[in-house]
């Protein structure tokens, strides 16, 4: 390993699998002598790793490049150099005009190849000019990948899958992460092992459409049962899934595997037929629902999360009206909700009948009132019970451990450090907004 000489900081936004690409970032570049630097005043490279699924994604970008091209410009008034990379989805949809609009960027990289970064910084200190490099390349990215070498702490994350092919009216993906790839079952479980001998005993498996990952015949299913036989790994989750690939096999895993953890995020939208089919999502509101009960019936103590988009072009009263009755329904533990927005390119950019924007406002507003109301009942019926906490790190306080429970729910108890990365039964006392207040009963015991 070369000796760390230079300075690396990464800037990221986004989903968790951005997360996770800005830790592989850092891992390709780590022999190239980069560890981490705290900001970028004290960076030799900077990476910014983008999301382009919110509204005005690539306006921020270009707002905190304003920002770093001051002191990008202050290092080199000085003899210094910084290089400064801008990553993930805003570049793969935008690169040309990022290096339009900010020559200054020396490196453009889409998120299928940041593991040829390495080569990238070398052509980059050779040449004038910016490096682009948004092709999808025919090779698996995570073949040329290093070992993961840093600890990932309690949880860590885990991109089996990328890319999708449903292509919804109002997303991108389908053009800045690709096709749908599955990464192999041996490479997935090699790398599991990996992270819980480095201290992970969570793992969440990441995916645009994680639960239509296929590397094995089994499915999703198949996968999480082999990694329930790792010892030490406690806890599995998965996310971001579809409701057409929740098959059978895969609902029965929650009712089976002990590891696989009670909470699903289940994006549905929107509860109109109409809407959901301009949306082109291949799924019914009834059909949802259906899944929602099998599920139910497997796992009762299950709690659900979703996505909604409020305003697609088209969309009437009575659309919404029919989503707020799907909300109803369910009863989700919490939920993501926006405006829609149009992105570039998609279908849904150019469609008819746009919703005014003080509408679409006081539809989101209505909509986020009652799935508040949910989490809140959601939460408090949690109070009394005792259940088991992994923690992960230091309370938000001096004294407390902060963790979460099975369903993902924060939790802050007065307790020693010493139990960061152990699961301990505690009692839920009082419920927040948005975290548990609870009282520590034991420890689990310590490891032999």
């Amino acid at each position: 390993m070369t000796e760390a000489t230079k300075r690396l900081h990464v800037i990221t936004w986004g989903c968790q699998m951005n997360v996770y690409d800005s830790a592989r970032m850092q891992g390709v570049l780590a022999p190239l002598g980069y560890a981490p630097a705290a900001g970028p005043e004290e960076a030799d490279m900077v990476i910014l790793n983008t999301c382009h699924i919110r509204d005005r994604a690539a306006e921020k970008v270009f707002s905190e490049l304003g920002r770093l091209r001051v002191i990008k410009q202050a290092r080199e008034a000085e003899g210094g150099r910084m290089v400064l990379a801008v990553a993930g989805c805003v570049a793969q949809a935008e690169g040309e005009e990022i290096v339009a609009r900010a020559p200054y960027v020396d490196i453009v990289l889409g998120p299928q190849t940041y593991h040829r970064l390495p080569e990238m910084v070398a052509r980059a200190s050779r040449a004038a000019g910016a490096v682009i490099e948004t092709d999808f390349p025919a090779e698996d990215k995570f073949d040329h990948l290093p070992e993961i070498a840093a600890a990932p702490g309690p949880t860590a994350f885990l991109t089996i899958q990328e890319g999708c092919d449903k292509f919804c009216s109002f997303c991108v993906v389908p053009y800045t992460r690709g096709a749908e790839q599955s990464r192999p079952i041996d490479a997935v479980l090699a790398e599991a092992r990996r992270l819980v001998a480095l201290g992970a005993r969570e793992i969440t498996l990441l995916g645009q459409n994680v639960n239509a990952w296929h590397g094995d015949a089994g499915g999703l299913a198949a996968l999480v049962r082999r990694l329930a036989d790792i010892p030490d790994l406690a806890r599995i989750r998965y996310t971001t899934s579809h409701p057409r690939d929740m098959d059978a096999a895969l609902i029965a895993a929650h009712a089976e595997v002990p590891q696989l953890m009670p909470f699903l995020h289940l994006p549905v939208q929107s509860g109109s037929d109409r809407v959901l089919r301009a949306m082109n999502r291949g799924h019914t509101a009834a059909d949802y629902l259906r899944l929602i009960e099998r599920l139910r019936a497997v796992r009762p103590d299950i709690a659900l999360s979703s996505d909604f988009i409020v305003g697609h072009p088209g969309e009437t009263a009575a659309d919404f009206a029919a989503t707020l009755d799907l909300v109803r329904a369910v009863g989700f533990a919490q939920a993501f909700s926006f405006m829609y927005s149009p992105r570039p390119g998609t279908p849904a950019a150019a469609a008819p009948n746009p919703v005014a924007p003080s509408e679409k406002d006081r539809r989101l507003q209505e909509l986020q009132a009652l799935l508040r109301a949910q989490q809140a009942a959601f939460n408090a019926d949690c109070v009394g019970r005792v259940v088991p906490v992994l923690f992960t790190g230091p309370g938000r306080r001096d004294g407390q451990v902060s963790g979460r429970t099975p369903w993902l729910q924060p939790v802050h108890p007065t307790a020693s450090a010493s139990l960061i990365g152990r699961i301990a039964p505690v009692k839920i006392t009082a419920a927040h907004a948005n975290s548990l207040s609870a009282t520590l009963l034991a420890e689990e015991p310590a490891p032999a």
